[in-house]
């Protein structure tokens, strides 16, 4: 009875060994950006239901940034010139766990789930989000140094006026969109300008999404969880 009891036990170490294991450590080139930029203004979309989902994606237990510790410095520099200016960044998502990538997948083939639709993606079909690049399978915020943001007033925190929300499935969220006002045009110009001047290169279909050039992993994919 003694061994049996020894055996179990056993067991259940190393069970408890595997599954602590299994849950993806946070690397050490990774940083919580509010520790380099105190005054970061952080709001993850996917942490909460106002996404395109409508509902809080898996890997987000927190609302915490994370990204690769040569990304976080380099926003540092785009934060300081723009207070410089009497303007800040404002940020809606940077390190992404693969697992919540996943979750996009599985949220893309359940054709009936279109909850927010109207907001996000109201000119096109949920069927094509695959085909249009929309949804994919691997995203390069999982990779560390990829970061969706834009600028606000450094006063009252109201974002400038871009010319399409966040998110916004569609040619108007397209850097070069043409059918926005002069206004909107320059700010889009401003925040690629900025951006572009510290480092990080845009994606010319969102006008909020850039990486950073030299990215320290260009080719792995992390599934970390953003916790506190």
């Amino acid at each position: 009875m003694k061994y049996y009891k020894n055996n179990v036990f056993l067991l259940l170490l190393v069970v408890c060994f595997i599954s602590i294991q299994q849950k993806e450590a946070i690397p050490k080139s990774f940083v919580q950006v509010k520790k380099i930029i105190p005054d970061l203004d952080v709001e993850l979309r996917y942490f909460s239901r106002h996404n395109f989902v409508g509902d809080t994606i898996l890997g987000y237990q927190s609302n915490t940034l994370y990204l690769t510790k040569s990304a976080a410095q380099q926003l540092k520099l785009v934060q300081d010139e723009l207070q410089q200016n009497g303007l800040c960044l404002k940020v809606y998502d940077g390190y992404r766990p693969q697992r919540a990538v996943n979750d996009f997948v599985r949220w893309a083939r359940q054709i009936n789930d279109t909850v927010n639709k109207s907001q996000f993606y109201p000119n096109v079909n949920k069927r094509s989000l695959f085909k249009e690049g929309y949804i994919a399978s691997k995203s390069g915020h999982s990779r560390g140094s990829t970061i969706d943001l834009t600028i606000t007033d450094g006063e009252t925190g109201i974002p400038l006026d871009m010319g399409s929300p966040y998110d916004f499935f569609g040619e108007e969220s397209w850097v070069a969109y043409s059918s926005i006002t002069d206004e909107q045009k320059a700010n889009r110009m401003f925040l690629q300008t900025v951006m572009l001047k510290h480092g990080f290169r845009n994606y010319s279909k969102e006008w909020w999404h850039f990486t950073l050039r030299d990215e320290p992993f260009p080719n792995t994919y992390f599934d970390f969880e953003i916790v506190d």
